[in-house]
């Protein structure tokens, strides 16, 4: 019984750290109709812009997180007006090919810069001891990831649905020229989007640091995982997200507490089953 909830805890914390990733991916799949392989690269910037601030100039671990956020939003921003503006619309295979230019142009820099090692992000001492929950003791770090991922789930969730820029949103995804006729200024709601989402990222790759190392190829190891998530919980779909990482984190952290050489073979076949049985994604929209 104590291993079943031990594989519980680990499960939920990096199910949420999956999500908190990998939502932003889904806003701009599902929402905005774009395929931005580079997501993974933009939550690597976010770990590397904290890993220098929090590590190196010794800023403390809230501030080096809203600087990664912030950092990683400010270089985004540029790429968003010259780059990804000019795939709206188009088709999914250019989007596909200059995304994952991108993505590699953005390896290229961190391994010339900063070099071929691991960077880590030092934890406050609030994070780093174990915590008792009962039945074991589990990392505080895991604790805010958890923390983190409900309330980025609860937040995201409200602007979406409940707001006025929830409405504009989803007006344009729906019909642009229409939208924009009636005063939506279609554009600024998608660099609005866009920036929102890669805040998403860089916020996840500095919380889910100690569960997946920031590394100069890390927006290439993980860019799958990523694609998964928004693939099997429906693109667009914040409770589809929330649920596929939940499931799928359950899944692999199973397999690997279990047969720690086939983690990986369960959490694939489990893909290859729910996408054979739910095409669109666990709670996606029908087109």
């Amino acid at each position: 019984m104590q291993t079943v909830l031990s594989i519980g805890a680990d499960a939920l914390a990096y199910g949420m750290v999956l999500f908190v990733i990998s939502i932003g991916l889904s806003v701009t799949m599902g929402l905005m109709k774009v395929i931005n392989l580079a997501h993974g690269a933009f939550a690597m910037i976010g770990g590397y812009i904290a890993s220098y601030a929090i590590g190196d100039l010794g800023l403390g671990y809230g501030f080096g997180l809203v600087l990664a956020v912030a950092g990683t939003v400010i270089v985004a921003v540029p790429l968003e007006m010259l780059l990804f503006r000019r795939i709206y619309g188009a088709t999914q295979l250019t989007q596909v090919l200059m995304t994952i230019g991108i993505t590699f142009v953005i390896i290229g820099v961190a391994n010339f810069v900063l070099g071929p090692t691991l960077k880590t992000v030092p934890l406050p001492a609030l994070l780093e001891g174990p915590v008792d929950i009962g039945f074991r003791t589990i990392p505080a770090h895991k604790l805010f990831a958890i923390a983190c991922g409900i309330a980025v789930a609860a937040a995201l969730w409200a602007l979406v649905e409940k707001t006025g820029f929830g409405v504009r949103l989803r007006a344009s995804v729906d019909d642009a020229a229409m939208a924009g006729a009636l005063g939506v200024r279609t554009q600024i709601v998608y660099a609005v989007s866009f920036a929102l989402a890669i805040a998403l990222a860089a916020f996840g790759g500095v919380v889910g640091a100690e569960l997946l190392p920031i590394e100069p190829y890390y927006a290439l190891r993980y860019m799958v995982t990523f694609l998964v998530v928004v693939s099997v919980g429906g693109a667009g779909s914040i409770p589809g997200a929330l649920l596929a990482c939940l499931l799928l984190g359950a899944i692999e952290t199973t397999g690997r507490y279990l047969m720690p050489s086939f983690g990986e073979f369960f959490f694939y076949l489990a893909v290859i089953v729910i996408v054979c049985l739910f095409p669109r994604g666990l709670l996606g929209r029908a087109e």
